[in-house]
């Protein structure tokens, strides 16, 4: 099973398809996802990244991880687990 990594202060242009390009050149990527604003409909300025094993994701966290990215330095590490998210209630 592969490793899920974090990628942060990514260029607001960041996309799905540029950032699987990115992290291609140190293995297989299995998914890319950039997190999007639901109101404005761009970028938050991080993704999450699965390498398909444990050691392309190793490589893809010591080679681009500081990395210049379209003018920011890329902030690359393994993702911490999601933390259960309390219930707020409904909106309505």
């Amino acid at each position: 099973m592969g490793k899920k990594l974090y990628v942060g202060n990514l260029p607001y242009s960041a996309n799905d398809q540029s950032l699987a390009e990115t992290f291609a050149q140190c293995g297989t990527v299995s998914t890319a996802k950039v997190i999007m604003d639901h109101e404005s409909g761009r970028s938050k300025g991080f993704a999450f990244v699965e390498m398909s094993s444990d050691a392309e994701a190793q490589n893809a966290i010591s080679q681009l991880n500081g990395s210049n990215n379209d003018g920011r330095a890329m902030v690359v590490n393994e993702a911490k687990p999601q933390a259960p998210r309390e219930d707020r209630g409904s909106r309505y």
